[in-house]
């Protein structure tokens, strides 16, 4: 069965997400329909629904590309989210259950384990977990609606910068706070952590924008 309009934007995204389909790069119709098997149709819906969330900028007889995200937008973005996953923390310090609890410490564990061993793409993808379950825990559907919405492309570059082995501990030396307030139950101090953490991923950012000029 051929895909859905969904499902081609979901393949364009994670693309994009990964570096694969970099800021700016023209997305070449008749190249995604090869690749997904999708119709002319569906992947112009699709480009739509990647558009509506500010992942792609469509021009007229031009097609799309990928749209460039400044570090004024990149602000914005992670103002919205050190507020939004703030509640999110302390939500699950009062909310979650004793098994997501649980999962909570044992992807710490790993995350210590990945700092230890120099693993910053294995560090990457168990900070995705870590994050996602905490919002799956406060059991709030329009944060994680909101969340998933305010994820940034980052070009591939700046994610290896980013995750460097001392921004590695630092991050790390954040969620342990997180980690500990949650399972204090203090969930204004889950929040504020949360919001920090949060905050201090953007300056990181900044200072790679500058050192790197990206």
């Amino acid at each position: 069965m051929p895909p859905t309009s969904i499902e081609i934007a979901d393949w364009i995204r994670d693309r994009i997400r990964k570096g694969l389909f970099a800021p700016e790069q023209r997305l070449v119709e008749v190249d995604i329909i090869r690749k997904t098997g999708g119709s002319r149709l569906k992947v112009r819906e699709a480009f739509q629904r990647l558009a509506a969330e500010g992942l792609v900028d469509i021009e007229p007889f031009k097609g799309a590309s990928v749209r460039s995200t400044s570090l004024e937008e990149v602000r914005q973005i992670y103002r919205a989210r050190a507020a939004l996953e703030g509640v999110a923390a302390a939500d699950f310090t009062r909310l979650a259950s004793d098994e997501q609890r649980s999962r909570l410490q044992a992807l710490q564990v790993e995350l210590e384990r990945c700092v230890e061993e120099r693993s910053p793409e294995r560090f990457g993808r168990l900070n995705g977990e870590w994050h996602g379950l905490i919002v799956e825990g406060a059991g709030n559907a329009v944060i994680d609606e909101l969340l998933q919405r305010l994820n940034v492309p980052i070009h591939r570059l700046l994610f290896d910068s980013f995750y460097d082995v001392e921004r590695l501990r630092t991050a790390n030396d954040d969620h342990r706070r997180i980690l500990h307030a949650v399972l204090a139950r203090d969930a204004d101090a889950a929040e504020q952590a949360m919001r920090a953490h949060v905050q201090a991923g953007f300056e990181m950012l900044s200072a790679i924008e500058t050192e790197y000029q990206i």
